[in-house]
């Protein structure tokens, strides 16, 4: 060969590796990029009938992943066995095969029959092992026009065996990236199942009557798409039933998207509701997605939606309607496929008749309400939390308390302001600071307004200032609490029913204190 031949082909050489190893750098998608690679080939060397060949270890046999210049059909009939013909041969010894005439190679079986016989006397074969740390994992295979070369065909064995060793490295990484993608997805697989047994409406502690009610709403709304609203105070856990209701749908595998609507300003909220494009404001970065494109094919849950501004109504009224939304300086419409789900402790009807809460977004909202009890009015409920968080914080905590009957009747009758969020912090607030196995009723350290004799006299017992101005400064709360307690009983004639009607307490809540500051009927004669 010449020498400008020499140099010609040397850098048609080093532009097609040039151009392979760009292709390899920028292109994510493995077979797009072999077939990318196999057309360099074509077009720069004159190499056709390019094939890459992967073993399928399911299969046990090679089939054709990429190729070059040849049909559906023939692509269909490259499948060969380990040691089958000349590409089995390379799969199964890992040396290259080049073969000059493929018409004089018995080794050839030409499977694809792609190759007339009128042109194998002028066709050489060049196969190359692709491998990953020693491992022959396929083989990569060109024809080239018979020369009689064998200097020529070396230099184009020299240059594939390069090719193949970024091919291999490619595959390498792909074969990294699959692995890691696959244990994200059985990682997430394993998340989701263990949300759905967290979140299970079974795990949902509580067996008075409200709650068996709502339990019932749960499984009857669930499999639905319609906007449920829950309603109740704060610390109820209506996060926690929004959780049960997305978890016992069909939409159990897509995302759980919430936002606390109370917690932003209303331009972050907006911004985190739709989105924005980059450039849309002032710290704009980059294009972000919103809430409601993140929620595709999931639940959406805003929380405190009460507290959302007439602006965001608005728009919030428009993406109910249309499922449809723009982002943050965007023109492009947004389609999102999402279940709302929304709660709020605020009186929305007063808001609506007050002008803070637009009355039609309130109709659109209030498809499905649930309306969670206050825990004061279900103390049936008490028991069961007790024995859940205690549970659970001897677990984390690695001790075994226990709580004295007696420390049970004062957390039984507590109005529980805070409900289960109060009762749960001061159940760990007793746990930590408990210096006994079993905690008695004096260890139990309450808020000042949830302790039952201090609550009692704030909600029910206060009268007049002079009712109390001529007790002791002395006296202690309870002191008072107990007299209180025995000038109704007197007022009463010792009639428990009326009694407690006046107090505004239950016979059994009575009947504790009674004996807790022994009270007897006799008293009242001495």
């Amino acid at each position: 060969m010449k020498s400008e031949e020499l140099l010609l082909k040397r850098i048609q050489e080093l532009t097609a590796l040039y151009e392979i190893s760009r292709c390899l750098a920028s292109n994510l998608d493995l077979t797009s990029s072999m077939n990318q690679i196999l057309g360099i080939l074509s077009e720069k060397l004159s190499m056709n009938r390019g094939t890459i060949t992967l073993y399928d270890k399911s299969q046990g046999q090679l089939e054709i992943k990429a190729a070059h210049g040849l049909t559906r059909a023939e692509i269909g009939r490259g499948k060969y066995k380990i040691g089958e013909g000349v590409t089995g041969r390379v799969l199964e010894t890992g040396e290259a095969m080049l073969i000059p005439n493929i018409e004089k190679e018995p080794l050839f079986l030409n499977r694809t029959q792609a190759r007339r016989d009128w042109e194998r006397s002028n066709i050489s074969f060049i196969c190359v092992p692709i491998k990953i740390k020693g491992e022959t994992l396929g083989v990569l295979s060109v024809d080239q026009l018979f020369s009689g070369k064998q200097l020529t065909l070396q230099d184009d064995l020299r240059l594939l065996s390069i090719v193949a060793s970024l091919i291999g490295q490619n595959l390498k990484i792909h074969m990294i990236i699959n692995s890691e993608k696959e244990d994200l997805l059985q990682e997430n697989r394993i998340l989701v199942s263990e949300l759905k047994e967290k979140y299970h409406i079974q795990n949902i502690v509580g067996n008075s009557k409200p709650m068996l009610e709502i339990y019932k709403c749960i499984e009857r709304i669930a499999p639905m798409r319609s906007t449920v609203i829950i309603r109740g105070e704060s610390g109820t856990g209506k996060e926690l039933i929004a959780h049960a209701i997305h978890y016992e749908s069909p939409r159990a595998n897509k995302p759980f998207i919430k936002i606390s609507c109370a917690a932003l300003p209303e331009a972050l909220l907006e911004s985190e509701l739709f989105g924005h494009e980059k450039g849309s404001y002032t710290g704009a970065i980059e294009t972000v997605k919103g809430r409601f494109e993140l929620a595709d094919g999931g639940t959406i849950f805003l929380d405190e939606i009460g507290d959302i501004s007439l602006l965001i109504q608005i728009k919030l009224l428009r993406v109910l309607q249309e499922r449809r939304f723009e982002r943050i300086g965007g023109t492009k419409t947004i389609a999102s496929d999402f279940r709302l789900i929304v709660a709020t402790n605020r009186n929305l009807e007063q808001a609506v008749s007050e002008g803070k809460f637009r009355e039609d977004l309130y109709y659109r909202l209030n498809v499905v309400p649930i309306f969670v009890p206050p825990l004061r009015n279900r103390p049936e409920d008490v028991p069961m939390l007790l024995d859940f968080f205690l549970k659970k914080y001897n677990y984390e905590n690695k001790t075994n308390y226990k709580f004295s009957s007696e420390s049970i009747e004062k957390l039984i009758e507590c109005p529980w302001f805070g409900n289960v969020r109060e009762l749960e912090n001061t159940i760990e607030r007793t746990l930590v600071m408990a210096q006994r196995s079993i905690i008695s009723a004096d260890e139990i350290s309450l808020p000042l307004k949830l302790n039952p004799s201090t609550a009692l006299l704030e909600t029910r017992f206060v009268d007049k200032p002079q009712d109390v101005s001529s007790q002791s400064s002395q006296n202690t709360l309870q002191e008072i609490e107990k007299q209180k307690i025995l000038k109704v009983m007197e007022q009463c004639g010792w009639v428990q029913v009326r009694a407690c009607q006046i107090l505004g307490i239950t016979p059994r809540q009575l009947g504790y204190k009674l004996k807790k500051y022994k009270i007897e009927y006799k008293k009242t004669f001495l």
